[in-house]
């Protein structure tokens, strides 16, 4: 990160910060997305097994993945509807685009939305997105003295970042205040990924029909408020994770997991049918079963890098079962 990209985001912060705390999710949106300077708007490799990239994705595992998904997107549609559909790629990483690492493909034409860029869908489309959701800003909460209390983010009299409780809920917290389990162990953390329905909503609202498919990491609402104590946030560097979130703004990307539920809920009350969460693994051996076995016999029985592959996204061990896809069709 260039010192000049530092020094505005740390403006950008701090300026924020200056009438009082601020909501993680208000830091994070900007650490992520401020312009020009934050982790997703810079022009810069962030995705990739090098070792100069900070994480690498299921899609950076090239074109068996996106077989895997053409074909996926291909029979889950009704006979004859790929032909019609524009595939929409969200949340792309610059230079990506899924449908180019295909020898060929069955859809009318295909478009390619960047991190941050306006979303808009008509007409027939399959809407593809691989990590997507994980990368919107969320809020953070702590059960303190019988009662969920928000974290923030505040500046020390030495002009530090700190980790605070804000006064009172935000607004979209207190929103959906009702969710929150009534008793939780004191000291429980919940990272709260709100921007991921607001997103989908906007998206549902739109006129199109065809096939929703997202491919993420996340967690039900019973395991995020019952089984993960220490909250799903992190940060990614150069492989590493940690979890300091306040460490290195824009130069880290800032992660938690989603929540399906309301995901599936809000699909479902937009008419889509059916709506199915399924881990990574069982998507692919059970939607994209042409493309996996054409892999799979296609090498006759030597080494083949494209099985291997295979394996690593459908394997428990490896991204099968870390990685779940929730899919949905809206029919016309």
């Amino acid at each position: 990160m260039k010192g000049a990209e530092k020094i505005h985001l740390l403006n950008l912060i701090q300026n924020a910060c200056a009438e009082g705390s601020i909501s993680y999710c208000e830091y994070i949106r900007l650490a992520l997305y401020a312009e020009g300077c934050g982790y997703y708007t810079r022009d810069r490799e962030r995705v990739g097994r090098t070792s100069d990239r900070d994480f690498y994705t299921a899609e950076s595992l090239g074109k068996v993945f996106a077989r895997m998904v053409a074909t996926a997107a291909e029979d889950l549609l009704p006979a004859g509807m790929a032909e019609k559909s524009t595939f929409i790629e969200i949340a792309a990483e610059p230079g990506s685009n899924l449908l180019r690492q295909v020898e060929s493909h069955a859809f009318a034409a295909s478009q390619v939305i960047r991190h941050g860029d306006p979303i808009e869908a008509n007409g027939p489309v399959v809407i593809f997105a691989n990590e997507w959701l994980d990368a919107l800003p969320f809020h953070r909460l702590i059960y303190r003295g019988g009662a969920w209390r928000e974290r923030g983010v505040a500046l020390t009299d030495e002009g530090e970042l700190e980790d605070v409780l804000l006064d009172a809920l935000t607004a979209p917290v207190a929103a959906i205040e009702g969710r929150l389990p009534a008793e939780a162990e004191d000291g429980y953390e919940l990272d709260l990924p709100l921007a991921t329905e607001a997103a989908l909503t906007d998206l549902l609202a739109q006129d199109w029909t065809g096939l929703l498919l997202l491919f993420d990491y996340g967690k039900t609402w019973q395991s995020l408020t019952t089984d993960c104590p220490g909250g799903t946030a992190r940060t990614y560097y150069r492989h590493k994770q940690a979890n300091e979130l306040l460490d290195e703004p824009g130069e880290k990307d800032i992660t938690c997991d989603v929540c399906w539920d309301p995901l599936a809920d809000l699909m479902r009350a937009a008419a889509l049918d059916p709506v199915t969460l399924e881990s990574q693994e069982a998507f692919f051996v059970q939607r994209a079963q042409r493309a996996a076995e054409a892999i799979v016999t296609g090498s006759g029985g030597v080494f083949s890098p494209e099985r291997q592959t295979l394996m690593e996204l459908i394997h428990p061990a490896h991204m099968g079962r870390r990685f779940q896809v929730l899919w949905g069709i809206r029919k016309g």
